[in-house]
């Protein structure tokens, strides 16, 4: 029987590329590397404009000389230092690089020339540092600050493969393709946090990763696959924690706090090639789809690359467009500039003609039918939370949990009246996080809430 959790929903999956193996596209004439890249300390360029930078050059560092660094994907010149909005709309540095396609490489990170065994926990750690390996997981991190807050807590490496959202298969090719580096990268995870069993969570529509993976040669007892019931969002952290382990994750706590911690399988593949070949994180996997491509794909793409370049791969024509999602289409975001640069956590770029747009439906009235309810994978009431924001009560939406909302979007999906919920919950969390909490509640709403409690 299929692990899995409350709540939830099956969507149309449109895996249409589950069967397009990964291409390696051509490096671009220019890449725009951002110097921002996930929740942890932004970095800081450490060239200048006119400097000639080789493939795997660190070229983004915090100003204390750790966090995660940023490394050039193609050798060339330094031809603009420059603020962009990115996807999130949030403005950050970024480093314009001109290729000169000469791919010269630098030497630093070097593989790792010593056995596994006589390696530390710290010395994995800097490896994973300096390669500025990120995981993007439900909390986007990089790999090595998620990787030293587990070490000594966590009890349970999980390797989440479930990759739950329609169109998505970049994950699905790897593990085809190239399982043997995700199960590299699980057994030098293991040596650091000092464990002797991962579980791998791969959804049941692929079965034949499964395959791929048993196929390897390599100590049963030390990985044990895990089949999850296809359904969204069975990707995020606390979904697939509670379905293994019936431990559910406090909000706010990391799954280390209750002895697990999770990675992705392209994360556990780049730790790997870090350590094998010396390889940092510059290019990623990337699968494009979309009615606006004619040729959809699972693209080996460098970071910085426009998403323009991979649209015109898959033989799309950019004035015929009329969305680009960048991820999966509930959780990504639109992207208004078709220059927009991959990133490290893009795992999709999906485009969408004019013929698919949608005109927006007006919202109607909540019913009560309590498919919110029921679809909530966190167990709220999304249909109080719109309530309570639609009357400016934050405090009412606090004491509802609304903090504890993943922004999953299923609640919108599922409502018949088309209301606005996961955009309300979402406008809602952004206002508690940034008033003081006396601010929380209008007048209004506070005497409001006095009323319903007597």
């Amino acid at each position: 029987m299929a692990f899995t959790f409350k709540g939830g929903i099956r969507l149309d999956e449109h895996k249409n590329t589950a069967r397009s193996p990964i291409v390696p596209i051509t490096a671009p004439s220019v890449v725009r590397i951002p110097l921002s890249q996930h929740i942890s300390t932004a970095c800081v360029p450490c060239v200048k404009v006119g400097d000639l930078v080789c493939k795997g050059q660190v070229i983004g560092q915090t100003q204390e000389g750790e966090g995660c660094l940023i490394h050039a994907s193609v050798s060339g010149k330094i031809l603009e230092i420059s603020s962009i909005t990115d996807a999130q709309g949030r403005q950050t540095e970024s480093i314009l690089i001109e290729n000169d396609f000469e791919d010269r490489l630098s030497d630093a990170p070097a593989p790792c020339d010593k056995d596994l065994r006589t390696l530390t926990p710290e010395q994995i750690v800097e490896h994973i540092r300096l390669a500025g390996i990120f995981d993007a997981g439900t909390t986007p991190l990089p790999a090595f600050e998620k990787l030293s807050h587990a070490i000594g807590k966590a009890d349970k490496l999980i390797v989440n493969c479930t990759e739950c959202e329609p169109y998505v298969t970049a994950n699905h090719r790897l593990l085809l393709e190239h399982p043997e580096q995700v199960v590299g990268g699980i057994k030098i995870l293991l040596r650091a946090l000092s464990l002797r069993k991962a579980y791998i969570a791969i959804e049941d529509n692929k079965r034949d990763a499964v395959k791929a993976i048993a196929k390897l040669d390599f100590d049963p007892e030390m990985i044990r696959i895990c089949i999850m019931k296809s359904k969204y969002p069975q990707g995020d952290e606390g979904q697939i924690i509670y379905a293994l382990t019936g431990k559910e994750l406090p909000f706010g706590k990391p799954p280390a706090d209750i002895g697990c911690v999770l990675f992705g399988a392209e994360t556990c593949a780049a730790i790997y090639n870090a350590f094998a070949h010396g390889e940092p994180l510059i290019r990623r996997i990337v699968t494009v789809d979309g009615d606006g491509v004619d040729s959809p794909g699972n693209l080996l793409v460098p970071i910085g690359t426009p998403v323009s370049d991979l649209i015109r791969f898959c033989d799309g024509e950019l004035s015929s467009i009329n969305t680009i999602i960048s991820g999966g289409p509930m959780r990504g975001q639109a992207l208004c500039d078709t220059d927009s640069p991959i990133t490290k956590d893009t795992c999709a770029i999906l485009a969408f003609s004019k013929k698919q747009k949608r005109t927006p439906e007006k919202e109607g009235s909540c019913i009560r039918c309590g498919k919110c309810v029921e679809s909530c994978p966190m167990q709220l009431v999304p249909r109080e939370l719109y309530r309570r924001f639609k009357k400016n009560d934050l405090t009412g939406c606090e004491k509802y949990g609304v903090l504890s909302c993943t922004q999953c979007g299923v609640c919108s999906y599922v409502c018949p009246a088309r209301l606005e919920l996961t955009s309300k919950i979402g406008s809602a969390q952004t206002l508690l996080r940034s008033a003081p909490k006396k601010d929380t509640a209008s007048p209004e709403s506070s005497e409001s809430e006095r009323k319903e409690q007597s």
